[in-house]
């Protein structure tokens, strides 16, 4: 599904797996899906008050997910942008007959009208772990004349800095947000860190100011004042004074940002830098669902360089990225190159090579890590809800499992679904495999049993056991008085019976 957001946020349900359907599904197809759906979850059918606001719950979900698909352009919107373009402000005045191209386009007007409006409605946890190798050694052993030298056989590589960093954004009110962020750095030998306090107001749709507070053991205190101001539709400025308090008294200093968006994907920006380290820097960035691009020239006091790097994002699930850059200046060059991978759901590593002139040769390892969306909290709640629904099928599935067995039809013996280990050292891994036993034999109709292909942790009676981790779906059916098995992957479609499932019992 194609997308042009960035953010990490996933919608809480998917709407085709809970009605488990095809993306290409016909009107036919999401009316039959609806009322079956419909009848399972009917509040009227149930006299348990709590299973009765279960079902009032699931009803009610399952009726906005078909009122969503079943509308051409709801449904549009939903494949291109998710449960998020719904609530985009704004679409009730778009015209009806658009096309996917009209729609993405209307919905990144509505996006940066509300862009500065949608910082202050979420927490935004992030962090960064950075180490710094030196490698020089490798490639430059001044020692390697003298046999006589000690440990000259093995090149030295040592650990040479290290920088973390995290910062977490919380809303007060639906204008003003609390930022506290702090960083730890060490090199060669010596250490510091310093933490940061800000609250920032959005004064109007148009702009917002920045109030921020500062202690550290490198720099002194510091107080700053930051304001952003959107110009026009496609400029924006930015404004920053600061006062950095130290052993050498009162250091003042001013940054300005001009910028503006030159086309859809290209960025200009003018940076003025007055006071600590003032310099003048021109940049060009390109951002595109494929690359990224930068271009920069900078004048100042005391670095002054020219910048090109260029980033190439892969468009796989773990979102490989490899990258390059040039920067010459008076400090010399350097040359830098890397990878980075995204190795579970919340968490992205990389590495860079840096090969510079007079600097030497470094390897960069950096784990940029996101706070994990999903908490105990949430999966316990989830497995609550998941447990309602199960009792809600029970009668359903007595009925279903009665009309199975008068034709030997369709009969799931167990269902199990999470992340399975084979090791047996690692048993205590296998609390991650849930029963689903019920909710499967509850979607059995005509002897058949058909799973779309999307994650199954959105379907009715299921739950995700194990965030970010992989996933299998394991099912021992009978059909015909013969007993079948399959393992199937999380998002992989699957339909039984079949012939190829069945269990040799010969063998």
């Amino acid at each position: 599904m194609a997308t042009a957001l960035n953010e990490e946020e996933l919608d809480n349900e998917d709407y085709y797996s809970l009605l488990n359907v095809r993306r290409e599904a016909s009107c036919e197809e999401l009316k039959a899906a609806y009322r079956r759906l419909c009848m399972l979850y009917h509040p009227d059918k149930h006299r348990d008050p709590e299973l009765k606001l279960q079902a009032e719950r699931l009803f009610n979900l399952v009726h906005q997910a078909y009122e969503v698909l079943s509308d051409p352009q709801t449904r549009a919107i939903y494949d291109i942008y998710g449960k998020r373009g719904l609530e985009m402000e704004g679409w009730e005045v778009v015209e009806r007959r658009r096309t996917p191209a009209e729609i993405r386009e209307e919905f990144e007007r509505l996006q940066r009208e509300r862009e500065e409006r949608r910082l202050q409605q979420r927490t935004n946890p992030k962090g960064t772990i950075s180490v710094g190798v030196d490698a020089t050694d490798l490639f430059d052993r001044y020692e390697e004349e003298y046999e006589d030298v000690s440990g000259s056989g093995f090149p030295q590589i040592e650990i040479n800095k290290m920088h973390i960093s995290q910062s977490i954004e919380a809303p007060l009110t639906s204008t003003d947000t609390a930022i506290l962020s702090g960083n730890l750095s060490t090199q060669n030998g010596n250490g510091g860190g310093s933490i940061n306090f800000a609250l920032r107001r959005v004064t109007s749709a148009k702009g917002w100011g920045e109030l921020e507070f500062g202690a550290g053991d490198l720099q002194g205190p510091l107080f700053g004042l930051k304001i952003f101001r959107n110009l026009t539709p496609r400029c924006f400025v930015t404004t920053n004074c600061a006062l950095q308090f130290s052993s050498r008294g009162i250091r003042p200093g001013l940054t300005t940002v001009l910028a503006r968006n030159l086309d859809k994907n290209t960025v200009g920006y003018l940076q003025w830098r007055w006071g600590i380290q003032s310099a003048m820097n021109t940049s060009i960035v390109r951002d595109t669902k494929t690359s990224h691009f930068t271009v920069a020239l900078q004048l100042g006091i005391p670095h002054s360089f020219a910048l090109i790097s260029y980033q190439h994002k892969f468009q796989d699930d773990d979102q490989t990225r490899v990258k390059g850059s040039l920067k010459a200046g008076f400090f010399g060059t350097v040359v830098e190159y890397g990878a980075e991978r995204k190795i579970s759901r919340h968490s992205v590593l990389g590495a860079a090579v840096s090969v510079g002139v007079p600097q030497g040769v470094s390897l960069k390892v950096k784990e940029l890590e996101k706070q994990r969306e999903s908490t105990a909290t949430d999966i316990l709640q989830k497995k609550q809800e998941a447990e309602a629904a199960v009792r809600l099928m029970q009668e359903s599935v007595r009925r279903i499992i009665e009309a199975e067995e008068s034709r030997m039809g369709l009969i799931i013996v167990n269902a199990w679904y999470g992340k399975f280990v084979k090791d047996k050292s690692r048993k205590n891994e296998k609390v991650k495999v849930i029963d689903v036993t019920v909710p499967l034999q509850c979607l059995v109709k005509d002897s058949k049993l058909i799973l779309t292909e999307a994650s199954k942790a959105g379907l009715p009676g299921f739950y995700d056991p194990c965030v970010g981790e992989e996933k299998n779906l394991k099912v021992l059916y009978q059909f015909r008085g013969v007993l079948h098995q399959v393992m199937a992957l999380d998002s992989e479609a699957l339909r039984i019976p079949k012939q190829s499932h069945r269990i040799d019992t010969d063998g």
